[in-house]
Formats: C-alpha cells, sequence, structure tokens
C-alpha cells in the first residue's frame, strides 16, 4: 500500500493557482485551485490548503454518470458501465488501499463519465456549477475528484477526454464494448499516475 503522507509539499512550489467556484445545494462558496502542469492528464488540480498527510487509504463510490435526456444509453448499459470502470480501477490501484466505507482518513475518490456528444439546449441534466463549466456540449469528459470522505470537501480534480467509448444512444444502435473498456483502462492508467504525480512525491 502506498502512503499519502507529507506529499503535497511540493505542489505548493510547482502548481500556479487558478480558481472555481464550487456550490453546494443552498450556498455558494468559492474555493482556489492550483493546476498541475507536469500530469499526463489534460488538466488537473488540487485545492489550494489541501493536506493530504492524513489520508492513507481510497473510498471508492459508484461512478456517475451523465447523458443528454434525449441521448442516454438503458440502465442496464450505465450500470454495466460501472462495473466495468469499477474492475478496471481496482486491477489498476493494487498498490492503494480501496476501501467501501467512509473514515478520518479514507480519500473519496468519485468518477464521473459525462458524454455531452449529443448535448444540446435543454436536454442536459442538472449538475454543480463547477462541473457545468467544464463540461461543454458536443464533447466527452473523463471526470475524477478526491474529497474528504466525511466532509466531502473537494481536495483534487483531473480531466481527460481522449478515450471516446462508443455508447448506444437510441434503440437503433448498441453499445460498443470493447471501446468501453478499452477507455476504462486507459482512464485507470492516467488516474494512477496522477496519484502518483501528486500524492506520493
Amino acid at each position: 500500500m502506498r502512503h499519502f503522507h507529507a506529499v503535497i509539499r511540493r505542489l505548493c512550489i510547482l502548481l500556479p493557482l487558478i480558481a472555481l467556484l464550487a456550490s453546494g445545494c443552498t450556498t455558494v462558496t468559492t474555493q482556489s485551485f492550483r493546476a498541475s502542469n507536469n500530469s499526463s492528464i489534460e488538466s488537473s488540480h488540487i485545492a489550494v490548503g489541501a493536506d493530504f498527510g492524513k489520508y492513507d487509504r481510497l473510498y471508492a463510490t459508484d461512478m456517475g454518470i451523465f447523458f443528454p435526456a434525449n441521448a442516454a444509453p438503458s440502465a442496464a448499459d450505465q450500470e454495466r458501465t460501472r462495473r466495468v470502470f469499477r474492475e478496471a480501477f481496482l486491477s489498476e490501484l493494487t498498490d492503494y488501499d480501496i476501501v467501501r466505507e467512509k473514515g478520518p482518513t479514507a480519500l473519496e475518490v468519485q468518477a464521473s463519465i459525462i458524454d455531452y456528444r449529443n448535448a444540446s439546449g435543454d436536454s442536459l441534466p442538472q449538475m454543480r456549477r463547477e462541473i457545468q463549466a467544464m463540461a461543454k456540449p458536443g464533447a466527452l469528459l473523463f471526470l475524477m475528484e478526491l474529497k474528504d470522505s466525511q466532509t466531502g470537501e473537494v481536495l483534487a480534480r483531473a480531466a481527460d477526454s481522449a478515450s471516446a467509448p462508443a455508447f448506444s444512444t437510441s434503440d437503433s444502435s448498441a453499445t460498443d464494448w470493447t471501446t468501453v473498456e478499452t477507455a476504462a483502462k486507459r482512464w485507470a492508467g492516467l488516474f494512477h499516475q496522477f496519484l502518483d504525480e501528486n500524492l506520493n512525491q
């Protein structure tokens, strides 16, 4: 198992400052992030003041899946996609202690696929404001967020859009599970690198 202790100190030197908005259900707060320039992932950000020293395990949550209301795979396909990604990530992250319960030393991992390749206008689902700013109509985004598992505070984000799995969006098309599995393996590998670069220096 890899440990997270004393790993963020170099980030404060390496990462330039940017700002992102984080919104709750009834209140809006401002949170600042530092953007990583040395990651193989398209974009990655660490919250200013984030202290990863207390975390020694990852709390894995179910994947979030977002599609336009009029171009979404079936519930069965979405559930199978979650299983494919979970298996890929569990296979890739064997050197991290992954748990299914929250705790004071558990860092929550939330993965999401936001597929807006067929999105337009009012067909977009509701999501947090800062995620809306990242997900654009016409594009696909894979997003990983690291949070404090007890408070829900977002401590880091990583996003990538290079892989493009072929999901079923109507009765006339079928999900290409080979491309889904390929994308899952690729993103699991990229996320592993993101963790190694930012949490194990």
